[in-house]
């Protein structure tokens, strides 16, 4: 009997009676329990970087170099991605805008879409690539080598030294990025649109400043900062809280990029539900 049931189970994949067989709700009280321990240590990782502000004779020095990092070592990428998306923009709305619809109506298309969410978007899932993991895999190195433990063990805050350069630079920084990758943008999809839509420049500018108001931009900066700060405090988060050898540092890694692009889209999500 116990036989036949074995064999009914592999073949039907029914699972045994016992210890074996799924119960949903251990699964699902493991998934709360570790989301209340990430969630806890995020919490205290926030609570020490803003009792560290104070030690600014600490963190300001390693801020500006951080920060130079951020900003020279990632512009060449962010303002050839903001070019290409200005110009494959400018490609397709060639491609709608044919018919009664006036070519103006397509300069206020690729604007805004720049302005509004391809420059700050692009701009921050770019960041999360190569700062976020950067950040995850330097800090996660540190605590596997147990060099944050030597820094701790000589009275040194080991937030002041690496967590708060860190999250400020890449905070600041992203605001400037993503205007430097509106500006591209826009000007490589007028140049585009010149040829795909035959737009004088007369029209591209009347099109551009006919469906532009001054919020867009307030609205651009307030999403890249919050996409900053999500860049920037998720990798320092996995990186410093890794397990222990090489292995820990890749799952950092991986998982500081992961975390940091879903966090971003899900603001952009609900930062354009309650902006706009």
């Amino acid at each position: 009997m116990a036989e036949e049931r074995w064999r009914l189970s592999q073949a039907y994949r029914i699972p045994l009676e016992g210890p074996e067989k799924l119960d949903l709700r251990r699964y699902a009280g493991r998934l709360f329990l570790l989301a209340a321990t990430h969630l806890g240590r995020a919490a205290y990782l926030v609570f020490e970087i803003i009792r560290g502000i104070p030690e600014w004779r600490v963190w300001v020095p390693r801020t500006w170099e951080q920060a130079y990092q951020v900003g020279v070592g990632s512009l060449f990428i962010v303002l050839l991605t903001a070019a290409f998306a200005g110009g494959v923009t400018s490609l397709q709305a060639g491609y709608q805008f044919t018919g009664t619809i006036p070519v103006y109506f397509a300069a206020g298309v690729i604007t805004q879409s720049l302005i509004l969410e391809l420059g700050p978007v692009l701009t921050a899932l770019i960041l999360a690539g190569r700062v976020g993991a950067r950040y995850a895999a330097e800090l996660g190195t540190m605590r596997v080598t147990e060099q944050i433990d030597a820094l701790e063990s000589l009275g040194r805050s080991s937030v002041s030294h690496l967590l708060i350069p860190r999250v400020l630079a890449g905070t600041l920084m992203l605001p400037v990025l993503v205007i430097f990758a509106d500006v591209v943008g826009i000007f490589s999809g007028w140049m585009a649109a010149r040829h795909t839509l035959d737009i004088s420049n007369y029209d591209f500018v009347y099109g551009a400043r006919y469906f532009f108001r001054p919020y867009d931009l307030w609205y651009s900066l307030l999403k890249s900062f919050f996409f900053g700060i999500a860049v920037t405090l998720v990798p320092c988060y996995m990186g410093f809280n890794t397990g222990k050898g090489a292995e820990g540092v890749g799952k950092a890694t991986t998982g500081a990029v992961v975390s940091a692009s879903v966090l971003i889209l899900f603001l952009d999500a609900l930062l354009s539900e309650l902006l706009l």
